[in-house]
C-alpha cells in the first residue's frame, strides 16, 4: 500500500502477528503447559550428547524431550517475550513421529531454537518488519536443513531488533525482549531473543546471526555462551536479513548454547555433517581435532590480555570479569600478558584520522582497535543506511541506536561537517569527530578504497599477532554489561570490543564468569564527568549503574585467527576449568529452570 496509507496495513500486521503467537500458545496440548515434573526436569538437566545417547538406546522418547522444552520456553516466553514462530507441536511432533528423524543422527531429539532471520518451511521470516509478515516461506533454509540431517527438532524462532543493528531486540512486530536477569534491561541483540531463551533453561542450543557482536554481546548480557565463527565454515543461504548484499562486514550464522559442553558438541557435531554440502559459501574445512587437542592439552598457552580499546574503557564490573579470568589463567600455569596501546596510538585515536595508518614495519605494535571501528563503521554503512531503512513501512519503530545512525548519515554535508568541526575543535572529541568525518554513502569507488584499506588492516594484524606467537587474545565482550531498554539510542557505538573481530574475521566466542556486584563495580570516585568524555564512551557510560544492575551476567570474550574455530572452543574450556579452580567466586552459576 501507499505510503502514508500503510500505516494502518503495518498495524494490522503486527496485530495479526501478535494474536497469532498468542493463539498458538494457548491452544497447546496439556502437555505443553502442565507444571514441570521430575521426568523433565531430568531431561532438562542433562548435556545434549547425553540425551542423544539416551534417544539412540531407546531410554528417551523425542517427544518427551520436545514437550520438556516446550514448556519451559513458553514460561521463558512469558516472562521475556523471547519467541516470535511457534514450531510445535504441529511441525516439530510430525517431524518425529512420522518418521523423518534420523535416530541416528549426532542430534537425534534435540530441540534447537533459531532466530528469526532463520528460514524454517511454513513460517514467516519477517526479521522484526510488518512489510514480511504473512509471507511464510516454501522451503526451510540450509541451517534447518542440516539440523534436520542431523536429527535436530527445530521448534521455536526467537525474538531480534529490528534493522539487526542492536544490542537491544524490539520491534513493532513482534515487541520488547526482555532480559531474563532483570527485566528493566536489554537481553542483548540482534540475538537477544536467543540469548533470553537460552539463559531461562528453554533451550539448550541455538543459531544467530553476527556481523558486529550479534551471538556475542547476548551471550554477555544474558549470561551463555556463543561462539562467532569465521565467515565461510558454517551454513549462511537459506535466511533473511536487513542488509542484503552488504559485504564490508560480512554477517555470519553462529552456535550459541546454555553449556560450554554443549556448545562444544553442537560445532563440532554441524561441521562434522559437512555443510559445504548444503552451501556453497561453506569452506570445506573438516574438524580439525588436532587443532583442537594442541590448544587442550598445551601445558603453557602464550595468552594476550586487551584490556582497554582506546575508545572504551571497560567499567568496573567488566574490567572484574576479564581480571579474574586472565589471573586464573596464569595461576594454572600460562603465559598471560597485556596488550598495550602505545602512546602513540592513543594519539592517533584520539586525532580522529583513518588515513594514516601505524608504520607497519614495527611488527610489535598493535594496529589501533579505533582504526577498525572507523573502517568497519564505514563499511557496514556504506550505502547511506537505506538498505535497511528501505523495509519501513509509514509509522514503524525503528531501533533507537539504528536511528542514531540514519540521522547523522541524513544530515546535509554542510551541517554535518560544521557539527564535526564543533566536536573536534570547540568540543575537542577527536574520537566522536572521527566517526562523524566521513559518515556518508560511499561511490562504488570508495568502497573499493575502503575495501583495500581493510586488506591492509588485516596484514597488519597477523603481522602483530604472530610477533608476539600469540595462541590466544582475551578481552571484554562490550565495555559495559546490558544497557536498559532504549539505552542504545547513546550506545549505540560501543561495539568495538565485538565489532573489531568481524572486521577481521577472527574466531571468537564469550563465555559468562560472574554477576554485577552493586558494591565492589560501583564507578571510582576519581572516574570523570561524563562530559569529559568522547562521545563513544559517554555513550557507553551515561547508563552505568552498579545498584541497578545488581546481578546482571559479566563474561568474557576469548579470540583466535581467522577460520580458528577448534582453538576457540578448546580455549574456552581451559578459562572455564581455571576459573574453577583459581576464582574466589567459582564457577559461573546458570539461572535455575523453574
Amino acid at each position: 500500500m501507499i505510503s502514508p496509507f500503510d500505516y494502518f496495513t503495518h498495524r494490522f500486521a503486527c496485530k495479526r502477528k501478535q494474536e497469532e503467537r498468542a493463539r498458538r500458545i494457548a491452544d497447546l496440548p496439556p502437555a505443553y503447559l502442565r507444571p514441570t515434573t521430575s521426568a523433565d526436569r531430568s531431561i532438562l538437566t542433562k548435556d545434549i550428547q547425553d540425551l542423544v545417547q539416551d534417544v539412540h538406546n531407546e531410554i528417551t522418547n523425542p517427544i518427551d524431550i520436545l514437550r520438556a522444552y516446550g514448556k519451559t520456553a513458553v514460561r521463558a516466553h512469558k516472562r521475556t517475550n523471547c519467541l516470535t514462530e511457534i514450531a510445535f507441536p504441529g511441525p516439530a511432533e510430525s517431524f518425529i513421529n512420522d518418521g523423518d528423524v534420523d535416530l541416528e543422527g549426532p542430534l537425534t531429539g534435540i530441540p534447537v531454537s533459531v532466530k528469526d532471520t532463520v528460514n524454517i518451511d511454513e513460517f514467516d521470516t519477517s526479521v522484526g518488519y510488518s512489510r514480511y509478515t504473512s509471507c511464510p516461506k516454501s522451503e526451510d533454509g540450509a541451517m534447518i536443513k542440516l539440523l534436520k540431517q542431523a536429527g535436530a527438532v527445530p521448534f521455536v524462532k526467537t525474538n531480534l531488533p529490528v534493522t539487526l543493528l542492536s544490542f537491544e531486540s524490539t520491534n513493532d512486530v513482534w515487541g520488547q525482549c526482555k532480559n531474563p536477569h532483570n527485566h528493566k534491561y536489554s537481553p542483548g541483540g540482534s540475538t537477544g531473543g536467543e540469548a533470553a531463551l537460552l539463559a531461562s533453561g528453554g533451550s539448550r542450543i541455538g543459531i544467530g546471526t553476527d556481523v558486529a557482536g550479534s551471538v556475542r554481546v547476548p551471550a554477555h548480557y544474558s549470561g551463555c555462551y556463543s561462539l562467532r565463527c569465521s565467515t565461510g565454515r558454517w551454513p549462511k543461504s537459506g535466511g533473511s536479513t536487513s542488509m542484503a548484499g552488504q559485504e564490508g562486514v560480512l554477517a555470519v550464522l553462529s552456535p550459541m548454547a546454555r553449556t560450554l559442553n554443549d556448545l562444544t558438541y553442537f560445532t563440532r557435531s554441524i561441521i562434522q555433517l559437512q555443510p559445504w554440502r548444503l552451501d556453497h559459501s561453506v569452506h570445506p574445512l573438516k574438524w580439525r581435532t588436532e587443532m583442537e587437542n594442541e590448544i587442550a592439552e598445551a601445558k603453557q598457552l602464550r595468552i594476550g590480555v586487551m584490556h582497554n580499546d582506546g575508545v572504551v574503557a571497560p567499567s568496573p564490573a567488566c574490567s572484574r570479569a576479564l581480571e579474574e579470568a586472565s589471573m586464573a589463567l596464569q595461576r594454572d600455569g600460562h603465559i598471560v600478558f597485556d596488550l598495550e596501546l602505545s602512546d602513540e596510538q592513543h594519539a592517533y585515536a584520539h586525532s580522529g584520522k583513518v588515513d594514516k595508518p601505524f608504520d607497519s614495519k614495527v611488527p610489535a605494535r598493535m594496529p589501533s582497535p579505533y582504526e577498525g571501528l572507523q573502517l568497519a563503521s564505514l563499511l557496514l554503512n556504506s550505502d547511506g543506511c537505506r538498505t535497511f531503512l528501505s523495509h519501513f513501512r509509514t509509522g514503524e519503530s525503528s531501533d533507537p541506536g539504528a536511528a542514531q545512525l540514519s540521522f547523522y548519515m541524513r544530515l546535509p554535508r554542510f551541517m554535518k561537517y560544521l557539527w564535526y568541526c564543533w566536536v573536534k575543535y570547540v568540543k575537542r572529541d577527536h574520537i566522536w569527530a572521527g566517526l562523524l568525518y566521513d559518515w556518508h554513502a560511499k561511490s562504488a569507488a570508495d568502497q573499493w578504497k575502503l575495501v583495500a584499506k581493510r586488506e591492509d588492516y588485516r596484514a597488519r594484524w597477523i603481522k602483530y599477532w604472530n610477533s608476539l606467537n600469540l595462541d590466544l587474545l582475551l578481552t571484554v565482550p562490550n565495555a559495559t554489561p546490558a544497557v536498559p531498554h532504549g539505552g542504545m539510542k547513546d550506545a549505540v557505538s560501543n561495539c568495538n570490543y565485538t565489532f573489531l573481530w568481524n572486521l577481521l574475521d577472527y574466531s571468537a566466542g564469550v563465555l559468562p564468569v560472574t554477576h554485577v556486584d552493586p558494591l565492589h563495580d560501583q564507578l571510582p570516585p576519581t572516574f570523570p564527568p561524563l562530559k569529559r568524555l568522547n562521545g563513544v564512551a559517554r555513550g557507553a557510560y551515561k547508563h552505568y549503574d552498579a545498584r541497578a544492575m545488581a546481578g546482571l551476567p559479566v563474561g568474557v570474550q576469548l579470540v583466535a585467527g581467522r577460520l580458528q574455530e577448534e582453538k576457540v572452543i578448546a580455549g574456552m574450556k581451559r578459562v572455564e576449568d581455571a576459573l574453577a579452580k583459581h576464582s574466589l567466586t567459582g564457577p559461573y552459576r546458570l539461572m535455575e529452570v523453574d
